[in-house]
């Protein structure tokens, strides 16, 4: 399966930015309450000047109406948000599993979306920002849904059912995620071909993403290199939990403050 280049949106990260933080693939869900509570110390405590949450911040999202309803997990979510959208701007981007949040979504979290990819140009370079996902071109069923599940239709009938039906949908789908996982089925990776072909399209020479769960600097070409964002998981050993940092040195991967216990 082949892509072509896309259009890439432009972010100029303004003047006074010295630290920008880099997080995707958390997987949030109220059946893991050790990774929700290391995220929201995290929000709390970070002293970035903006955040970047690359997609899958989420588990899965089953519609805007879902954080409306009372005590929800994701009125938590929301709410965990809107306050660190507060004290710092904090940018969205869709992932493969939580790409129906929509338009009420960031206005009711204070935070802005981003178009998958988003150029980011900070002290003076380019970084082609992505999920990652549109660059598995080796997974053609993953592919081939996404272009379905992405198309107006497809998420207008999805969300015309009501919200207990979308919920147990996605039971199903976080079910048969996991089932595919035991059975140590093996992911596509980035094809780097194609990422080189963004960042030349781009004028860049560094591509972030998440999505593959394997965080590493790989060199695709003299001078071009994609760097790939860790998952959350508190409750691994060791635990995972990390942020990737841009500064005026360059990237680094952090460990956030540990989380008190309650």
């Amino acid at each position: 399966m082949t892509t072509t280049v896309p259009r890439f949106e432009e972010l100029a990260a303004p003047s006074h930015w010295r630290t920008v933080d880099f997080i995707s693939d958390l997987h949030l869900q109220a059946s893991e309450p050790a990774t929700v509570a290391a995220w929201q110390h995290y929000l709390q405590t970070t002293t970035a000047d903006a955040l970047f949450i690359l997609g899958d911040l989420f588990e899965v999202w089953v519609g805007d109406d879902a954080m409306h309803e009372p005590g929800s997990f994701e009125a938590q979510g929301c709410a965990a948000l809107q306050a660190a959208a507060q004290r710092l701007p904090v940018y969205f981007m869709h992932g493969n599993r939580d790409f129906l949040a929509g338009p009420a979504f960031l206005a009711h979290c204070g935070i802005t979306g981003l178009a998958d990819p988003t150029v980011l140009v900070f002290g003076g370079q380019r970084f082609v920002l992505s999920h990652g996902d549109l660059l598995c071109l080796d997974d053609v069923d993953y592919q081939r849904f996404r272009v379905q599940a992405r198309s107006a239709p497809w998420q207008e009938r999805f969300l015309a059912q009501p919200l207990a039906v979308r919920r147990a949908q996605a039971r199903g789908i976080r079910q048969a995620s996991e089932a595919r996982k035991q059975s140590g089925a093996i992911y596509a990776d980035v094809d780097d071909p194609t990422a080189i072909a963004w960042l030349n399209a781009a004028h860049a020479h560094t591509l972030i993403h998440g999505h593959t769960h394997q965080p590493a600097r790989h060199t695709l070409a003299p001078g071009l290199q994609r760097v790939v964002l860790s998952d959350w998981d508190a409750t691994a050993h060791p635990p995972r939990a990390e942020v990737l940092r841009l500064t005026a040195a360059g990237l680094e991967r952090v460990a956030p403050p540990p989380c008190p216990m309650s």
